[in-house]
């Protein structure tokens, strides 16, 4: 066989593979969204559940999930950036460097299942914040914050060396080549990262089960202090967010319109994942092209 001939059947093997899988999860999302989208309504979008009852909507566990997500951004993220700014730009290669490295390759690898009983063991009872929203977010902040800190530090590592040096040459310090240059030019490559770990967060049910709590407690929206219970800014109330939520009712199955509510909110939890995988990758064309304008 010639190499080729050779060649040739080996892009055709790979053209089969990826079209295989493509097809799969094509497959997959159509067959949620299929089951799922018309059960979807404007009631069903706003409207709290109902335990026992049916015609229940997923009101406050969505607001739950984007609340939580909010939340786990503003810790994981100015840590994250700190870190990866660090690692790839100050850093000296030794022992140290290459132990953290390899902690951040390990914590990225951990199952969330064990992530959310790390959270439970020392948020909620050695904290004693309880399952609480803030219990939540410190939980996924571990989770996200080595995939963050691995993504910032790759895009900054991808910047060529000679933006910096130009940067020095203009008698800029490093702290202002850092800024001014380096975290510019792979801003990129840093929000798509973090637009999916905000998808990846979104869809997170293991580790707020033992976190932020498996109830969601009727709120009132008028109200916005955060310190009473009833107030959707508080972060010391339970918090059950969509994932939790359709867990919940495929293994409790107290709603007599269970399977409908499941079919609905795995719909809706598809489509804010695929936008914001979607809004990651049109975000960072429009600022690449902004940056080098091309």
């Amino acid at each position: 066989m010639t190499s080729k001939k050779a060649d040739k059947i080996s892009t055709v093997i790979l053209y089969i593979i990826s079209s295989m899988i493509v097809l799969i999860l094509a497959g997959l999302i159509t067959y949620i969204l299929a089951r799922g989208l018309p059960h979807i309504s404007w009631e069903f979008l706003t409207q709290p559940a109902k335990t026992f009852q049916a015609g229940g909507g997923i009101g406050i566990q969505l607001f739950n999930s984007f609340y939580l997500l909010l939340i786990t951004m503003i810790i994981s993220v100015p840590i994250s950036l700190g870190a990866g700014i660090y690692l790839s730009e100050y850093a000296k290669k030794n022992w140290l460097t290459d132990f953290i490295r390899t902690a951040i390759e390990i914590l990225s690898s951990l199952p969330s299942v064990v992530v959310g009983l790390f959270g439970f063991l020392v948020f909620v009872v050695q904290a004693g914040l309880g399952f609480s929203i803030i219990s939540g977010a410190l939980a996924l902040t571990f989770f996200n914050l080595p995939l963050l800190t691995r993504n910032v530090e790759e895009s900054l590592k991808a910047v060529h060396f000679t933006q910096r040096e130009a940067g020095l040459a203009l008698g800029l310090s490093r702290w202002e080549t850092v800024t001014r240059v380096v975290v510019p030019e792979a801003l990129p490559g840093i929000l798509t990262g973090v637009i999916l770990g905000a998808g990846r967060i979104f869809g997170e049910a293991a580790a707020l089960i033992y976190t932020a709590g498996q109830s969601a407690p009727a709120l009132d929206f008028t109200n916005w202090n955060p310190l009473n219970i009833s107030s959707p800014l508080n972060l010391f109330r339970q918090a059950e967010t969509l994932a939790v939520h359709i867990w919940k009712v495929n293994s409790e199955g107290t709603m007599p319109d269970g399977p409908q509510v499941s079919a609905g909110a795995s719909a809706v939890l598809i489509i804010a994942v695929l936008m914001f995988n979607l809004f990651a990758r049109f975000l960072g064309k429009k600022i690449h092209k902004k940056i080098t304008s091309a």
